[in-house]
């Protein structure tokens, strides 16, 4: 058994992985909290109903959608050189998970901003609100209450695709992982142990957003 999944090993490399795991937590945060307000940008100008600005956020939207992630990393990374902009390895994982997420984020916020009535709308007009006061008091409440669970599941997507970052070195938690395979050849182990880790995170990720939709419908819940 010792041979099969030596629990000694497991210990001693468990501060470079958590190392890699802070990484991994650190890019995926900051790629999520980007992709949300380009979605919301995005679903801005989806909703606008101005040619100028609705098939800019549709090309965005198909060409992202359309395209492997890996492909849009490995641009952003090796290919905007070529033309003068350079990033890190981090900020072009930041970057590629942001305009990943952003895509599917802007449908999103777009199908629940289409899920609240024209009578909404037509109520906060009567009572003399103003459109900010009605998109952000009252609209963005209830879209959120349609957006979160496909908000959660494209975040979720994104930290588990964080671990493509490693193709360009950065060094994650998988990054982490093959690169002492490749000295150790413990496969067994650090895999079993990052496959753990993204567990607890994406379980932790959906025990707070059903909090968050809890909270979010308390309001039309019949009492």
């Amino acid at each position: 058994m010792t041979d099969f999944f030596d629990w000694a090993y497991l210990y001693d490399t468990l501060p470079a992985l958590l190392r890699g795991l802070e990484m991994t937590l650190i890019v995926s945060t900051l790629g999520i909290a980007l992709s949300l307000a380009i979605g919301a940008l995005g679903a801005t100008m989806r909703l606008s109903g101005r040619k100028a600005l609705v098939w800019p956020a549709r090309a965005y939207v198909a060409f992202i959608r359309n395209t492997p992630l890996l492909v849009q990393l490995f641009f952003i990374f090796y290919g905007l050189p070529a033309i003068g902009m350079r990033f890190s390895a981090f900020w072009s994982g930041v970057i590629c998970l942001a305009v990943w997420g952003g895509a599917y984020h802007l449908e999103s916020f777009r199908a629940g901003y289409l899920g609240v009535s024209a009578g909404v709308k037509e109520a906060s007009g009567a009572l003399g609100m103003r459109s900010w006061h009605y998109a952000v008091l009252i609209a963005l409440p209830i879209a959120l209450r349609t957006a979160v669970p496909s908000m959660v599941n494209t975040s979720i997507a994104m930290l588990k695709n964080s671990s493509y970052l490693q193709a360009i070195g950065l060094a994650e938690m998988t990054f982490v992982a093959i690169d002492r395979i490749a000295l150790e050849f413990r496969t067994i182990e650090l895999f079993a142990a990052i496959c753990v880790f993204y567990l607890v995170i994406v379980l932790a990720m959906s025990a707070g957003a059903a909090l968050l939709e809890s909270y979010l419908q308390r309001p039309f819940t019949a009492r």
